[in-house]
């Protein structure tokens, strides 16, 4: 049986595989986030004609699923190893967050 996944583990994992290809020298926050854009495009670009209709339908197609969660594991991907860069909690960044907006945006 294999352990459930986490970020840390994830993070790691990524960490790893950058160090085993002398890859950290380039993991720079501005080189991260540039991948980060880059990535998040590449997954723009896959719904980009879609009409609305037709985007809630995309993992219906097994190319196009496949396609969509390739470029979500890169965009996570990237933003963890900024994360890991820059000394960012994920999780604890995305929860101060949501405090914020709840504060922000109260519910009617």
């Amino acid at each position: 049986m294999t352990e459930p996944l986490d970020v840390a583990k994830l993070q790691r994992r990524l960490a790893d595989f950058a160090a085993a290809r002398d890859w950290q020298q380039y993991h720079t926050p501005k080189n991260l986030v540039a991948a980060l854009s880059v990535e998040a495009s590449e997954l723009v670009e896959i719904f980009q004609w879609l009409t609305p209709e037709e985007s809630t339908r995309v993992m219906d197609d097994p190319d196009s699923a496949h396609r969509v969660m390739d470029e979500i594991a890169d965009v996570l991907a990237y933003l963890l190893q900024l994360c890991e860069v820059l000394g960012v909690d994920p999780l604890t960044a995305l929860d101060a967050k949501i405090d914020r907006n709840e504060r922000r945006f109260p519910a009617p």
